[in-house]
């Protein structure tokens, strides 16, 4: 299965301390509707840390019922437990999911060899295609080009979420890799240097206020058309930037409470954006001109 385009990595609405399902099924709904290609629920932007494991397959499912067949439905299902993985996978698939997207271990930072037998075990116990997500920064390991090979020669390894920010690891690993590979950026202000090195698209957190603006940049540079990607790409470029300037899904979350997405709730042991985050992501969302 090949994955690109625009994919969203879905936010996690709450309401009184409970996931908001209405919310969060009107914000998938949307996300389709403005051109999104896939959408990825419970990961690092859906809060997956803080969610019980009833929670996050209830919002595999909530995700499911109103995309499948209409989008790509990649879950989040990774854990620093391989035995934890297996079973959110096993649960996706038989929920209906399109694919998985599966974290690195954080925390136990374990082996290149390790690396590989955890990713072995989860794709032996499901019949889904499986999404690397390569994200040292949060995890305290970095999947070596070397080790991700190995995994491609599996049937099912399809792709990987690429979140370290090395705009030569795209190239690289297509290269060592081949074509079959997805590879998907996780890093959303570099998107267009990493298409250009050889990736095929975006698991993107802007893309949770700005769907429309953000499929259009792909579609753009799928055809051809660099003038428009080059001032779609420059559009966007603050609108990136302001989603990090604390701690992501804060940012986001305060962005579509503007739009009336939905409520700015955050869990513990994050904190809504402090005032100067909160006016740098309102300016920054009047220049993309989502905000009068």
């Amino acid at each position: 299965m090949r994955f690109t385009g625009s994919y969203t990595a879905l936010l996690t609405p709450f309401r009184d301390g409970a996931v908001d399902e209405r919310a969060f099924q009107h914000l998938v709904a949307w996300q389709i509707a403005e051109g999104t290609e896939g959408v990825v629920p419970c990961g690092t932007t859906g809060e997956s840390p803080t969610l019980s494991h009833a929670e996050h397959k209830r919002v595999i499912e909530l995700t499911i019922e109103v995309a499948k067949g209409k989008a790509v439905v990649m879950a989040g299902a990774g854990s620093n437990s391989t035995a934890e993985a297996i079973d959110f996978t096993q649960h996706a698939q038989s929920a209906g999911a399109d694919a998985v997207l599966i974290v690195c271990p954080y925390y136990n930072k374990p082996t290149q060899e390790g690396l590989y037998h955890h990713f072995k075990a989860i794709h032996d116990a499901s019949d889904l295609p499986i999404v690397i997500y390569n994200i040292p920064g949060r995890c305290g390991v970095d999947m070596s080009i070397e080790t991700m090979k190995r995994l491609a020669e599996l049937p099912r390894i399809a792709g990987v979420k690429d979140a370290t920010a090395d705009l030569a690891r795209p190239l690289r690993t297509r290269l060592a890799i081949g074509p079959a590979f997805s590879m998907l950026s996780g890093e959303d202000i570099t998107v267009v240097p990493f298409l250009a090195q050889g990736g095929d698209g975006c698991i993107s957190v802007t893309a949770n206020i700005a769907p429309r603006l953000c499929a259009e940049l792909h579609r753009a540079w799928q055809g051809g058309d660099f003038p428009t990607v080059r001032r779609l790409n420059e559009k966007l470029a603050p609108l990136h930037d302001a989603m990090f300037v604390e701690t992501s899904p804060a940012p986001v979350k305060y962005a579509a409470s503007l739009l009336g997405r939905c409520l700015a709730d955050i869990r513990s042991p994050l904190v809504e954006p402090s005032a100067p985050a909160r006016q740098r992501i309102e300016a920054a969302m009047r220049q993309a001109g989502l905000l009068n």
